[in-house]
Order: structure tokens, then sequence, then C-alpha cells
């Protein structure tokens, strides 16, 4: 069997930006280690996880690339579904995120919006798909 279970967002400051996801969209921590260098959020079936940069660069040899605020994000975003798209911007953005692309509605219906999150992850706000 194989499942889906987790996506590891790396990040400068964990606890930080886990209490961003937290606040912003009603997530609660599962846990975070003593040294605040990974910590993983409740969010359903699958997991979002956060890792220092410095415990992925202990991780990874090869190295990667870290995501930088003063760059476009990465081709890869979050969804998160929401019945009211107006209200969930307007609080990431209270708590932090940059407007990225102001909301639209999709040809099938479906409300759209995407915020930069605290370490310029792409982050979709939308309704859920009919």
């Amino acid at each position: 069997m194989i499942k889906f279970k987790y996506v590891i967002l790396y990040v400068e400051e964990v606890e930080k930006s886990m209490n961003f996801y937290k606040n912003t969209f009603d997530t609660e921590i599962k846990f975070i280690t003593p040294e605040k260098d990974y910590g993983e959020l409740i969010t359903g079936e699958t997991t979002i996880s956060f890792a220092s940069i410095s415990l992925a660069s202990s991780n990874l040899k090869e190295g990667f690339l870290p995501s930088k605020s003063e760059t476009k994000p990465f081709g890869i975003e979050l969804g998160f579904i929401t019945d009211n798209v107006e209200t969930l911007v307007e609080k990431a953005v209270k708590n932090g995120a940059i407007l990225y692309e102001n909301i639209t509605v999709k040809p099938w219906g479906q409300k759209t919006a995407y915020i930069k999150d605290l370490d310029n992850y792409l982050v979709e706000i939308c309704t859920e798909m009919s």
C-alpha cells in the first residue's frame, strides 16, 4: 500500500511559520521539536510539516533552492477550500501573507485567490469545485 502522507516546507523559523497556518487556517499544532527545527500541523489526512533550513540542509547533502521572499514563488501550491474566500484571504493578509492574485471566479464557477505565505510559498484559497 502507498499513501501520500505529508508535505514539508523548508522555512527560516518553524514556529513562526506554523503559527501563521494555525492562526490563518484554524489548524492545530500536532507537535514541534524542542529545538523548534521541525513540526507538524493537524490538517486532515495529509499533514503539512515544517523543517528549518538548517535541518533540511543536513538531510540534503546536494542542497536545494530555498524559497526567497524577493523572488516569485515556486511552481507548486498548497490549497485550502472554504465557503468564504474573501474572509479567509483577508485573514491571511492580516496575519502577514501577501496577496499574489486577487479573487477571481473561474468559468466553472469556482472562486479562487492566491497568497504568498510568510516564507513565499504559494497558497490557493478557493471554494470547493462542484
